[in-house]
Order: C-alpha cells, then sequence, then structure tokens
C-alpha cells in the first residue's frame, strides 16, 4: 500500500491493516476499518467488499453492480439449551469481535460472535464467521465455525440472501431448474429445502441483476440447505440454512458467491460445473462406459417402463373400496415376454427394459425381503426366461428395487433396525401399495442390496441393472438409534454403497431422480424434469422452466423424457418430445406403440446417440415469452423448439436409419 492511500485513509479516521497477498502478487487485497462508522472495508482489484458489525450486513461492489446482502434478522440462529428450543439473533450477541484475516490464499474478516443471551437465561455459544476474498476472480469465501457447551446449535441462516432491491431474477437448481422473475405473480415454493431433494438438485442458487449474475454454492451441502419464500408478487428471500448433525454443528460450513459482471443463469452452471469437475462430483458417461461397456448400449435407446404384479394392501392410502379388482393387477412373465416379443416385432432391436412388481408379492411391498420372485407370475423359472428373452431381443433387463421403505410384515422388520429420531420416535405411514411401513437405517440397506441381488444372480437369472428407488431423490437422512447412529453424510456414504454394489456385479446403476451427490455413483435415472404446481404429478410450471442441471451433468447421466402433453414433471401445455430433444435426452416407449409414437422415439434416440456424451454449452429464449428456446451442445448440434406451435429443429438435421426406434 502506498503512503498515500494510508495518509488518507488516516485523515479518515480508518486504522489500515496489513494488505493481505490472497489476490495476486501484483495486486494485494487489502484491509481497512473505518473507526468512524465502524464498518470494516476488503478491497481487491476489482471487487470490494464492505462489512457492517452492527447489523452483519454486507455489500459487495464489482466494477459494473453492487450486490447488497440483507441484514441479520429475528431467528437467523436457532438453538437449544437445557432441552428447550430459543429462536435469536446473530445481530445481537453481545460480543462482537472483527479483525483482519488471511491464510494465504485468502484475504478479508475473522468474525467472533458470543454473550447472546434472553433476558436473564445466557448461552455458552461462540461463533467464528470468516469473510474472504480468494483468488483472481475475488470469489467471497464464507466460513461458519461453532464451539458450543450446553448450548447447542440447531440452525443457522447465514451468511444472509440478497436485499430485494440487488437483484432482478432468482435462479434456483429446483428439480432441473427454475428462473423466478422477483416480480412472479404467483406464490412460489420448493418442495423441500434441504440439498438433493427436489428442492435442490443441485446445492446451489443464483441471481441476475441487469446483465450481471451472482452465484452461491454450498462447499458443505450435507447438512445445509436453503430458506426460501416468494409470496405472490414476490420478492423472493432466498438464503444459506445450516442444519446440525446429529445435534452438533461438528465441522465447519462453508458456502462461495460467485460475481459475474456479465453473466446470466448459464454462466452460473459452467461455473457450478468446474466446482463439480474439481471436486469429483461429475464423473462423465465415458469414463462409466470404460467401467462399464454395457451402457453403452443405452446410448441412443428407449426406456421401457413395465411391470408384474400390482397389489395394494387394505391399509395403504392407494386401497380401492369400491373397485376391488384393481388391488391385484397381474401379468406374468411369460406375457410380458410375449409383449416384448411384439415390441421387437416392430422393429425396436435395442431398449433398456425396466420391470417393476417382480417380487414376491409384487411393486412396492414386503421389502426389503421380497425374494422369491412372484409365485402367481412364475417365479424364478418365468424371471429367467424373462432376462433370457431380453438378452436373446438385445434388450438390457434391469429390475426395480427399494431399499428404504421398510414394511412392517417384511420378514426381516424389528424396530430396532428402523431410523429413529431425536426424541426416539420411529416413522410410521401406509402410503405407498404395501401398508404399514417405517423407514430401514441406511447403515443397514447396503446389506440388504447384496443379500438379494446375490441370490438372483445365484439362480441365474440375466440381471443387467437394478434400480434402487428414492435413493438419489430424497434428502439424507439421520438416524439417532443408540446402535446405529448416522449422519447424513454417512447416509450419503451409505446410499452410494448401495449403488456402487450393482455395478460391481456388472449392473447398470439407476435411481428416481438425478441429485448432485450421487451423479458419480449413476449411469440413469428415470426423471430430471421440471417443479409443477402442487406437485411434480401434473400442473403448469413453477417459475420459468430452464435447464440447470443438464448444462451441469448433460454428459454424466443418462435421463430419459416421456414424450406426451403435460405428462409428469412436464408443464400441462407442454409437449414432452420437445423439451426431450431440447435436452438431448432419451425417450419412454410404450408396450404397444402406435407408429406415430414410433416415429417420435426414433426421433429422440438419433439425436440422443449424437449428443448424449457431450456437454449441453448454452440455452437460450428466443423470444419475449419465453417460449421459444434453443440449447447447443459441444460439437455444435443446436435443437430449437417452439412450446406453442409444437415445432422443432435440428442443425445440423439427423439421419433417421432402420425402421425401428433405435
Amino acid at each position: 500500500m502506498n503512503s498515500r492511500i494510508i495518509l488518507l485513509a488516516l485523515l479518515a479516521g480508518a486504522t489500515v491493516t496489513r494488505p493481505g497477498t490472497a489476490a495476486s502478487a501484483n495486486t494485494p487485497i487489502r484491509v481497512i476499518h473505518d473507526t468512524h462508522t465502524g464498518v470494516w472495508r476488503v478491497a481487491g482489484a476489482r471487487h470490494h467488499l464492505e462489512f457492517n458489525p452492527t447489523n452483519l450486513a454486507c455489500r459487495v461492489q464489482t466494477p459494473a453492480v453492487t450486490w447488497q446482502f440483507a441484514a441479520s434478522r429475528v431467528g437467523d440462529l436457532q438453538v437449544r439449551h437445557d432441552g428447550q428450543p430459543h429462536s435469536l439473533q446473530l445481530a445481537a450477541a453481545e460480543l462482537k469481535k472483527v479483525e483482519a484475516y488471511e491464510n494465504g490464499f485468502q484475504t478479508g474478516l475473522k468474525i467472533e460472535l458470543g454473550g447472546f443471551r434472553r433476558g436473564e437465561l445466557r448461552f455458552d455459544l461462540l461463533l467464528q464467521l470468516f469473510l474472504c476474498l480468494e483468488g483472481d476472480a475475488e470469489e467471497l469465501a464464507a466460513t461458519l465455525i461453532a464451539s458450543d457447551g450446553a448450548t447447542r446449535l440447531r440452525q443457522c441462516d447465514w451468511p444472509a440472501g440478497l436485499a430485494a432491491e440487488s437483484f432482478d431474477t432468482t435462479v434456483v437448481s429446483f428439480m432441473q431448474g427454475m428462473l423466478l422473475p422477483k416480480a412472479w405473480p404467483e406464490q412460489t415454493w420448493l418442495y423441500d429445502t434441504l440439498s438433493f431433494g427436489r428442492g435442490l438438485y443441485q446445492p446451489w442458487w443464483g441471481h441476475e441483476q441487469g446483465g450481471s449474475a451472482l452465484l452461491v454454492m454450498l462447499e458443505t451441502p450435507d447438512d445445509g440447505g436453503c430458506h426460501f419464500e416468494h409470496p405472490a408478487g414476490g420478492p423472493t428471500q432466498i438464503g444459506p440454512r445450516w442444519m446440525h448433525s446429529l445435534g452438533r454443528f461438528a465441522y465447519p460450513r462453508r458456502a462461495r458467491m460467485c460475481f459475474f459482471d456479465a453473466g446470466n443463469y448459464v454462466d452460473l452452471a459452467k461455473r457450478y460445473r468446474r466446482h463439480a469437475l474439481a471436486t469429483g462430483r461429475f464423473v462423465s458417461l465415458r469414463e462409466k462406459i470404460a467401467r462399464n461397456p454395457a451402457l453403452a448400449r443405452l446410448v441412443g435407446a428407449p426406456v421401457v417402463h413395465t411391470s408384474i404384479l400390482y397389489h395394494i394392501q387394505p391399509e395403504s392410502s392407494y386401497y380401492k373400496k369400491d373397485d376391488p379388482a384393481q388391488n391385484h393387477q397381474l401379468v406374468t412373465f411369460t406375457a410380458r415376454a410375449k409383449d416384448l416379443q411384439a415390441l421387437a416385432a416392430k422393429g425396436v432391436t435395442n431398449a433398456y427394459v425396466h420391470l417393476d412388481g417382480w417380487g414376491l408379492r409384487g411393486y412396492d411391498n414386503l421389502h426389503p425381503d421380497v425374494l422369491p420372485p412372484c409365485p402367481e407370475a412364475g417365479g424364478w423359472e418365468g424371471m429367467r426366461d424373462f432376462a433370457e428373452m431380453c438378452d436373446r431381443l438385445g434388450y438390457l433387463f434391469a429390475i426395480h428395487d427399494q431399499y428404504r421403505d421398510y414394511y412392517l410384515d417384511a420378514r426381516s422388520y424389528h424396530e430396532r433396525h428402523t431410523i429413529t429420531d431425536e426424541s426416539g420416535a420411529r416413522p410410521l405411514h401406509s402410503t405407498w401399495f404395501g401398508g404399514r411401513q417405517s423407514i430401514l437405517c441406511p447403515s443397514l440397506a447396503a446389506g440388504h442390496v447384496r443379500k438379494n441381488h446375490n441370490a438372483i444372480l445365484e439362480h441365474g437369472v440375466k440381471l443387467r441393472g437394478a434400480y434402487l428407488d428414492v435413493f438419489s431423490v430424497v434428502p439424507p437422512d439421520e438416524c439417532y438409534q443408540d446402535e446405529h447412529p448416522v449422519t447424513r453424510t454417512e447416509c450419503l456414504r451409505f446410499r452410494g454403497e448401495c449403488l456402487d454394489s450393482v455395478r460391481a456385479w456388472g449392473g447398470v446403476v439407476s435411481s428416481e431422480e438425478p441429485s448432485d451427490w450421487s451423479i458419480r455413483h449413476l449411469d440413469l435415472v428415470h426423471h430430471g424434469p421440471f417443479a409443477l404446481n402442487p406437485n411434480p404429478g401434473k400442473g403448469p410450471a413453477m417459475g420459468i422452466p430452464v435447464p440447470l442441471f443438464n448444462l451441469v451433468y448433460h454428459d454424466a447421466l443418462l435421463m430419459p423424457w416421456s414424450l406426451g402433453r403435460g405428462e409428469w414433471g412436464i408443464p400441462t401445455k407442454d409437449l414432452g418430445l420437445l423439451h426431450a430433444l431440447a435436452n438431448g435426452g432419451m425417450p419412454y416407449l410404450g408396450l404397444n406403440p402406435a407408429p406415430e409414437e414410433l416415429e417420435r422415439v426414433r426421433t429422440v434416440c438419433a439425436l440422443h446417440r449424437r449428443v448424449a456424451l457431450l456437454e449441453m454449452t448454452r440455452h437460450e429464449f428466443l423470444d419475449s415469452g419465453r417460449r421459444r428456446q434453443r440449447t447447443t451442445f459441444a460439437d455444435g448440434t443446436r435443437v430449437t423448439i417452439d412450446l406453442d406451435a409444437d415445432r422443432w429443429q435440428i442443425e445440423p438435421p439427423i439421419t433417421l436409419s432402420g425402421n425401428g426406434a433405435n
């Protein structure tokens, strides 16, 4: 720092702290404390951070725009003391200490907060917050460390989200992705707000302001997520939310903010893609095919989703009292094999066959003890013959399987094996077809997976893949049971172990929907579409659909799409075919397709063969109504869709060969 800067700072009543070195050797970052106002400033070559210790508000000034972060608010700190919950405020800390901080690659502020109290009640809790600029891009790294005693930190919302005046649009990785203008006229909500659920397939969100953009990503997402609110007419409020882990804040929590003076939602997705590559979350389809060459058969193939037995127990919420025949719908393995032969006769020479309801009492029953295969449908012999038929036809055979739902009439059921919450309670409900159920502790799931899959293979069934239901779309569980305590981080590890065990015997690995943590374990998911109101089953889109997930992970995962209008995850007025094409995805194919369906499937398959292993490099809206859109892939292929006119164009055009779906 030269003598003129020091003199001006001192005349302004500031204390000048020694420059850090994190920005670069030529432009060190300076930390300055204004003793008149109490405000601290961190000045980099391009970005300037201003922090107010009174209310913990901060502002980042870039060459093009100002990003104003909100002040601390009541309730941003939740604790438990002597077994009782208390809602506090970070800015209400009686002890506040701010000092310059530098560690060799980051320069900024260390903020200590303590002395929290409510009336005469004092809480023995000390928080360390770090706000530092890092690297040539001068990204803002935020770290939270908690030291607690009898007072346990339960939840903390920090850093605060943006103030309403600082953005025009919010970008959320809500399922496939959503843009939400600040004044969007409809109330909007996330299905869930913990990382790795439908609310946040990926642990990041962001904002656009004019032609600039801001990314917020959680670097420690397992016990993190967001708080979110958007009333009718706005504005949107979103910011990080950190949760305890088995009652403690046992490790530092980190978030990162990245600033783009010229950028939009595509730039945010691409910055997160670089993070996914750097941390090993991204594993490409090419690498997965090298691990399991059978996976290459699915490039340009349709997904055939079919079933054997749907049996609904009387306790299930789906039970039909007025139409008992609907509670037990059976098709034998032999009959299903004939259906596949008929499909092949229509020219479909390659397909991924996903089979529901093959187990002892059919779909969503008796898990995790689903063997032997359904006796009514043909048992072991019938399942072996079905798998043989798939092999002869050139189809890849995979089963639907489930290791989270834990049915009370399963052979192995015992309440000691269920998830237990902090109060000692066990979850119980009767939603799904199998009736009364709890949740299996994730620490026990992998043993059941190996038990069942080994038995199937040892009985000579030519199984080529397995779908482990819900693992990749339900946020991680915690378990407080003394025999098998599990943190959310450990839950994800156990789920990953289950998925990896399928690849170990040569199977294609699939699950329900994509989430960031599971990409390195999975080959295929069955859905990755858009958030609808009131749920993804059917309805209009929440906000403006945008392919954030595929901008990050298109070339890391196989993803099929329903081709009809307004089907699961497809906005009511939209034709799924157009979204399938724009996203370079796989198609679903019915067992008895009409010629028109076959033609659509052939088109989607042909495009998939070209772009499945390629990065989606760009997405853009071509009209003010955002109904004409274009995606671009790494080889230059461009797909333009018009959702109002049901039109599409592929450049350069694809060539359909043969008379089959592939």
